[in-house]
């Protein structure tokens, strides 16, 4: 193993993990508020690197849906961890060996991919083993953290820090809409979408994680078509 490569990846990992920390904080709460334990929490967080999927599964577990429902859901939520992945599968040797190459897919997220495929030349798996054994660390002991902290504070003040969870949406949807006005209105269009999915008589009798998934396949199958992602010569 490479530990020049290794150190610098657990340096790199530091930042993340701190950020990691402070979404992961919320969706504790939000796990504590539908009866997740700590431990529950950890194994989510640790089984699942993703902060819209997870959020998504605890929303549908929280209002008792299928199992079916819930792994469609958050298969849907995270496919882009696909290409993700697919990408990485380029920057690294062909002698990898398979187990090493489903460990980075399994280390797959936004912010660890943006310093992985970053890397000049070929990807050592190993920088990145070292920089998500930080990140994930964050990851986790946010989420049990943040159980931990809704066991502790007052109902109204524990429900009141879960709002900060969709100020961490806003902060991500907020930059890429002011950048692009398609973008700005695809957002609006979601978001009008999905208002009616809940009132309209017939769509809102549709079960919420599978109003998730057509939403999700329709609106980003029609910007696809609308606006394809140009690819550079």
């Amino acid at each position: 193993m490479n530990g020049r490569l290794f150190r610098r990846g657990l340096r790199d990992g530091v930042p993340i993990a701190l950020g990691y920390m402070a979404v992961a904080f919320t969706l504790g709460i939000a796990a504590e508020n539908i009866g997740m334990d700590a431990l529950q929490s950890f194994y989510m967080s640790f089984g699942m690197l993703a902060s819209a999927g997870e959020y998504a599964a605890i929303l549908l577990i929280g209002s008792a849906a299928g199992v079916l429902e819930i792994i469609v859901t958050t298969f849907i939520i995270n496919l882009r961890y696909f290409l993700m992945s697919c990408s990485l599968s380029q920057k690294i040797k062909k002698d990898v060996p398979i187990w090493k190459r489903m460990l980075l897919a399994w280390f797959v997220t936004d912010e660890l991919f943006g310093i992985s495929s970053a890397v000049e030349g070929d990807l050592d798996p190993v920088y990145t083993y070292g920089a998500a054994i930080v990140a994930v660390a964050g990851w986790c002991a946010g989420t049990v953290l943040g159980v931990v902290a809704g066991d502790i504070l007052p109902p109204s003040l524990s429900s009141a820090m879960g709002v900060s969870l969709y100020g961490m949406f806003l902060a991500i949807i907020i930059p890429p809409a002011g950048k692009s006005r398609f973008m700005a209105g695809l957002i609006v269009t979601a978001m009008a979408a999905s208002f009616l999915f809940t009132r309209m008589p017939v769509l809102s009798e549709i079960p919420e994680g599978f109003r998730i998934i057509i939403l999700t396949v329709l609106i980003a199958g029609a910007a696809a078509f609308i606006k394809p992602i140009e690819e550079e010569a």
